[in-house]
């Protein structure tokens, strides 16, 4: 403990316990037009039903037009309400500034859209009118900013992210749409938290990932009225009664529709859902699936449970595999095969998530080669070469989706490219990319589980930020086309990115600088979002990571002159390789 120095006031950055809860307080009789002003800013932060109390410092104008379910604006603090200015004439009321730093925007269908942290300047505009007995005034707001406006802390403790699931397109397996939901009851649905998500859910998804998934349940399908609690009987099963769309539904589509339910209260820790049953209007069952189904057939990763272990490149260029999960992790042992072998000496790897195969960079970044990992074969041609006149100019790292297809960026200044070879082994295609133009560049890419949606770092005006991109294919009697299309910064905050990896369905591990700050490795959702236990312990000098689909296996990363380093849960980083890099997971 200190025992001398000064006393410095500091502005408490609360993490937002959700433990905590913030009761709202009505006006109290003749309040100042100050207090109207704060006591609103405070009961915005409440779960009091409906609003009802914040209401209270409205006019009854105002009351009609506000819709707290509207929009949230996210502030890195509570908003500062400044002093107004007192005009003359108290007939016109008082205007309080509003400012802040805003970092993000939740809309009304419920999607995080972060930004880089800017300015907010708004304002409640405050009057007088007659008291209820029409003996007096009292100061009440007309005019406010639309929605609800939190500090980042109020909103954390207030809402937690939940994964919808909607089906990839035209596939039978599902992909994750982050969203966010009250922790409690909801103020203006009255739901608890599994009504609410599954509410969103048959909302369908978020605007961004429309284009590229479909969901099984017909349109127009709700909850049955009147329904805002959803609790699971002693069996662990979840009866979700729907409204009369969902009547007639095949019995494939209503297993579909299961499907998506089920995979979407995984996310719930404060229930656990075995199985779904669907109920129709008249409360009849449609279909009942559990989980074990469910997951089997619908999963974009069929073997999530068994044990994963990660890959990486010996100091002479030969892939090896590692086990890292026990509490000592094994020597690591060359894959079977050329790469194995050293034939090619390898830059840079990746491999197939049936582990099967592994696509090396090779020829210090000149060609991209294909060989198994099982069997000893001859390693076939280049399946894409660059023609970069600079290593650093050539190809980047690749990937593999779940369809089985391989994706790496050509870095060459002189035509930047983004290719796909579908299986590993076909003809390549070129991606439509029209965002990668005007210096811009894939520095490096890593693409989901379920191909839908790519992480890339993109390199322009000197600076690297993580995008992602949608990822849509067209299918036409001449083959396929693909594109990346709507990059959205997924870590506005971060000035620089260094690496980054898939961490499940809609995580990510992100290696990254903030202005002015050190590097740090932190868990980022593909909306943007992020939460106060984000933060990786400390490592300095990272140069790549790799983190497992599942949450068993550890993280483990490159850190230059610590060699390969793993991160177990409740642990600190732990030396396991002196010498390698490129550690990577199947993907």
């Amino acid at each position: 403990m200190p025992d001398s120095g000064e006393v410095q006031a500091v502005k408490a950055s609360n993490p937002g316990d959700s433990q905590v809860r913030v009761y709202a307080v009505a006006p109290r009789e003749n309040a100042d037009p100050d207090e109207i002003v704060d006591g609103f800013l405070e009961a915005m932060t409440s779960d009091d039903p409906g609003f009802a109390t914040a209401r209270k410092y409205l006019t009854r104008k105002a009351v009609r037009a506000w819709k707290p379910e509207e929009s949230i604006s996210v502030l890195t603090n509570a908003p500062d309400r400044d002093q107004a200015d007192r005009p003359a004439d108290e007939s016109k009321g008082r205007t309080y500034p509003l400012s802040g730093r805003q970092i993000a925007t939740v809309d009304a269908s419920h999607a995080y859209q972060p930004n880089a942290p800017g300015e907010y300047n708004q304002s409640i505009h405050v009057v007088q009118q007659p008291s209820a007995d029409g003996k007096s005034k009292e100061w009440r707001i007309d005019s406010l900013p639309k929605g609800l406006v939190l500090g980042e802390a109020d909103f954390l403790r207030n809402y937690r992210s939940v994964n919808k699931y909607y089906f990839a397109s035209g596939e039978n397996w599902v992909v994750a749409d982050p969203v966010y939901i009250r922790q409690r009851q909801d103020p203006v649905t009255r739901m608890d938290p599994v009504a609410q998500t599954v509410k969103a859910l048959l909302e369908g998804p978020t605007g961004w990932l429309d284009p590229a998934v479909d969901s099984r349940f017909p349109s127009g399908t709700q909850l049955a009225p009147g329904v805002t609690t959803l609790v699971t009987d002693d069996q662990s099963t979840l009866k979700v009664p729907l409204n009369a769309k969902a009547d007639r539904v095949s019995a494939v589509a209503c297993k579909g529709m299961a499907a998506q339910l089920l995979f979407t209260l995984g996310d719930l820790t404060s229930v656990r859902v075995e199985q779904v049953e669907i109920q129709g209007s008249k409360g009849d069952r449609l279909c009942l699936l559990g989980k074990a189904q469910a997951r089997d057939e619908y999963a974009p990763v069929r073997n999530a449970g068994h044990s994963e272990n990660p890959y990486f490149v010996d100091e002479h260029g030969k892939l090896m595999t590692l086990s890292v999960g026990g509490r000592q992790p094994d020597r690591p042992t060359e894959v079977p095969g050329p790469f194995g072998k050293g034939v090619v000496p390898l830059k840079a790897v990746a491999v197939d998530r049936e582990e099967s195969h592994a696509a090396g960079v090779v020829q210090e970044g000149r060609e991209l080669r294909v060989g198994s990992i099982t069997a000893d074969e001859e390693l076939p041609p280049a399946v894409v070469t660059s023609s970069g006149v600079r290593p650093a100019d050539r190809l980047s790292a690749p990937s593999w989706d779940g369809r089985g297809d391989l994706w790496v960026a050509d870095r060459n200044p002189v035509k930047p490219r983004l290719w796909m070879v579908p299986g590993g082994q076909g003809e390549r295609i070129e991606v439509s990319t029209p965002w990668l133009r005007d210096g811009a560049r894939v520095e490096s890419l890593r693409v989901s589980a379920d191909g839908v949606r790519i992480a890339l770092l993109v390199t322009k005006d000197h600076h690297t930020t993580l995008q992602i991109g949608r990822v849509e294919r067209t299918f036409t009697d001449d083959g396929q086309t693909v594109a990346v299309t709507d990059l959205e910064n997924a870590a506005p905050r971060l000035s620089s990115v260094t690496s980054v990896s898939w961490a499940g369905p809609s995580r990510l591990v992100v290696v990254g600088t903030e202005a002015g700050g050190v590097q740090q490795v932190r868990y980022v959702q593909t909306d943007g979002s992020t939460s106060a236990t984000s933060v990786l312990p400390g490592l300095n000098g990272v140069d790549a990571v790799a983190a497992p689909y599942g949450e068993q296996a550890p993280v483990v990363a490159d850190s230059g002159n610590d060699g390969i380093v793993r991160l177990v849960p409740g642990a600190n980083w732990q030396p396991v390789v002196k010498s390698g890099g490129s550690p990577v997971y199947p993907g």
